[in-house]
């Protein structure tokens, strides 16, 4: 709910406004002249009206001034020599709400019907020009329009340093990460190609020696490879470098024959027609299938993994299973890498779950909707 000053809902403040102004119009009414029983009763009824018109002054300002307006030609016509404060209100807050147009063809129109209402009332040209000065001074209106033309600027500029600021922020917190990436960068690729240059000269001497390599230094191998080539495409996708196509759907399949490779037997499934989908969503897909098969190779005890892509009309959906230690009954730990792929799948409107196979084993089910294509 939009709040006023000192915490009160603005919808309170706008009723208190109204009510205040109806009761001090009527006051007012009270203590000068009464016409006849009739009349009396209707200039009341618009006194009345024109108050309570001001309560929807934040909602509809221009059907504000033009109500208020009305009532007082009205009720001056009816024989109420009343000054126009709510039409004075309705003129704030329309010139604050930016009709400055209609509300000086109002006032103009406002200054040339008061004189004909109260000849109306009074019969008598003179006193019916005097009194409609007493009710509409001109100063009023201008100084009600540039109480609300100031107050317009005044928030039109904090407004605009609110934005200004939140802008100067986000530039900030992007150069932040974008050093941050670096220096992450930096340090993981010394440590990384460290472990490469070892395992390719592990590599070469066995083979110089005529000895088999095991596979799992070959899959060391390759691993540093793979993990140096998306330190690199990380760090350009950082500096919005788009020369290198980011991981996706077609990438899966390596996945897989990589851990494959390293000892896991793994097989893919892929199931309906694959529409176009975004980089957005082809690169979470990729990342949970790795974060997965990684997953089950440290941690899982597994002897087969199974990746299954099923293309919907609305959805992608993304399922890995294995037949390791984990049991039913038992909670997942929540670590680093089931978070940042729960993170990935909310980002773009999907859902997701990790948790142990009735028959043993994981599971991880990601749905991701192709709504979010760009």
């Amino acid at each position: 709910m939009e709040k006023g000053r000192f915490g009160v809902p603005a919808g309170v403040m706008d009723w208190a406004t109204a009510v205040g102004v109806a009761v001090a119009l009527l006051l007012a009414a009270r203590s000068g002249q009464h016409p006849d029983a009739g009349l009396d009763l209707l200039g009341q009824a618009l006194l009345v009206a024109s108050g309570l018109a001001l309560a929807a002054r934040r909602h509809a300002p221009v059907l504000v001034l033009a109500a208020t307006g009305l009532c007082a030609v009205a009720y001056q016509a009816a024989g109420f020599d009343v000054p126009v404060v709510a039409f004075l209100f309705a003129v704030y807050a329309a010139v604050r709400a930016g009709h400055r147009t209609v509300t000086v063809i109002a006032s103009v129109a406002m200054v040339a019907a008061l004189p004909l209402a109260a000849l109306v009332s009074l019969h008598d040209m003179r006193e019916a020009y005097a009194q409609a000065r007493g009710a509409l001074e001109i100063a009023w209106l201008v100084a009600a329009g540039a109480a609300g033309e100031a107050l317009r600027q005044a928030e039109r500029r904090a407004d605009e340093a609110v934005r200004t600021r939140e802008e100067t922020a986000r530039r900030r917190a992007d150069e932040e990460r974008l050093h941050i990436a670096r220096e992450l960068h930096d340090s993981l690729t010394h440590q990384i190609s460290i472990i490469k240059v070892q395992s390719e000269v592990a590599v070469h001497v066995a083979r110089r020696r005529g000895e088999q390599v095991p596979e799992a230094l070959l899959a060391i191998q390759e691993a540093g490879r793979e993990a140096t080539r998306e330190l690199r495409a990380t760090l350009r996708a950082l500096r919005d470098d788009d020369t290198t196509p980011p991981r996706g759907l077609d990438h899966i399949p390596e996945l897989v024959e990589r851990a494959g490779r390293s000892g896991l037997a793994t097989n893919l499934v892929i199931k309906g027609q694959r529409p176009d989908v975004s980089a957005a969503v082809g690169r979470t897909a990729y990342r949970i299938v790795q974060e997965s098969l990684t997953n089950i190779a440290r941690h899982a005890c597994a002897a087969t993994a199974s990746v299954r892509i099923d293309y919907r009309p609305d959805s992608l959906v993304i399922r890995i299973d294995d037949d390791g230690s984990a049991v039913p009954g038992t909670a997942p730990v929540p670590g680093m890498g089931l978070l940042g792929m729960r993170e990935r799948v909310t980002a773009l409107g999907g859902r997701m779950c990790a948790e142990p196979r009735s028959e043993r084993g994981f599971t991880v089910r990601a749905v991701l909707p192709l709504e979010s294509i760009s």
